[in-house]
């Protein structure tokens, strides 16, 4: 598997790192720069957006990420996926200031786009 291989939309489907009770849902989208890093952004529950970006190695990608939080406060962390396949991402994550007993957790799968029928 490439790091191109990774580009696209991803449905997502997680728990947070404090509370393991309450999954999210929500979008993750790869695309790459112009140095072949990857690029993040998730859409959490349709209301919190959170950016990253990071690299791939060994079918291990790795994305540093932030987000801002009410009162302006910035988070930050880190996620570690598992490229199962170019389709399913199985991750971990953890906040710089989140409860360190805990990891998140997120499994991606990709959205692939619906082909056209024509008659």
């Amino acid at each position: 598997m490439t790091i191109q291989d990774l580009v696209g939309t991803y449905s997502i489907i997680g728990k947070n790192q404090e509370d393991t009770e309450n999954n999210y849902t929500g979008t993750l989208t790869l695309s790459l720069d112009s140095n072949n890093r990857i690029l993040a952004k998730w859409l959490l529950n349709n209301e919190q957006v959170q950016v990253g970006s990071g690299f791939f190695k060994d079918n291990i990608l790795v994305i540093n990420f932030n987000y801002q939080g009410e009162d302006d406060e910035v988070f930050k962390g880190v996620v570690v996926y598992r490229c199962i396949s170019k389709d399913i991402l199985d991750g971990f994550w953890s906040e710089k200031h989140g409860d360190p007993l805990y990891l998140g957790e997120e499994r991606c799968f990709r959205v692939k786009e619906e082909e056209q029928v024509f008659d």
